[in-house]
């Protein structure tokens, strides 16, 4: 199974090296240790959440924030907001630096939602994470290092797909989200060995594209 990929576009990276604390302490920071900001957008929430993961194995920073949107980004408050902001401290520029080279990265090469229908109506996220970072690792209550599948698509799609994904694999769910989220989708984080998550996340992304291609069985 060989899906189209859609490649996130980050809508806008920008960087405050010395941030007023007023900010820093509103978005969740520390402003003793979090001097320094940086933020981005993009039009695709779950690749940027893996990807502030991402950037947290290359500088010591912190994710101090990260919220999606609602409604997604197809009803976006403006052409710069997406779908997602994230925000990222550090105690000094250039790890903002190394960082936000770091999440661009992954959102250009790694991360992304797949065209699961052939018409991008019907998208999929059956994203593995080899190595979790700091950031993840803290929210799904796993060790930095583990591996977890993090699956994400429509509710029904979605559904579908994690019955498929641990019937298929030794893995066990670490969180489930329910529709509705934020923009709608339903996803779920899955550990196990890395074998184990890949197997569920290519169970969980054959699943979607056969209720994309046969919605009423």
């Amino acid at each position: 199974m060989i899906l189209e990929p859609i490649v996130p576009n980050v809508l806008s990276v920008r960087r405050l090296p010395h941030a007023v604390p007023a900010l820093v302490r509103a978005y969740g920071g520390d402003p003793d240790k979090h001097t320094s900001l940086g933020l981005v957008t993009v039009d695709q929430d779950d690749p940027t959440y893996v990807a502030l993961d991402e950037c947290t194995k290359f500088a010591p920073v912190d994710v101090i924030f990260a919220k999606s949107f609602y409604a997604g980004a197809a009803h976006a408050s403006g052409k710069l907001s997406g779908e997602i902001l994230g925000v990222i401290g550090a105690s000094d520029p250039e790890s903002i630096d190394q960082a936000l080279d770091a999440l661009v990265r992954c959102l250009a090469h790694d991360a992304c939602f797949y065209d699961a229908d052939g018409k991008r109506t019907i998208t999929v996220f059956p994203h593995v994470i080899a190595s979790l970072g700091e950031y993840l690792s803290r929210q799904a209550g796993l060790a930095p290092g583990e591996p977890m599948a993090y699956l994400v698509a429509p509710p029904m799609e979605a559904t579908i797909g994690l019955d498929a994904a641990m019937k298929a694999a030794a893995v066990r769910a670490v969180k489930v989200m329910t529709p509705p989220t934020e923009t709608n989708f339903s996803a779920a984080w899955l550990t196990g060995t890395l074998d184990e998550c890949e197997a569920a996340a290519v169970a969980y992304a054959a699943a979607v594209v056969d209720v994309a291609g046969a919605p009423k069985r």
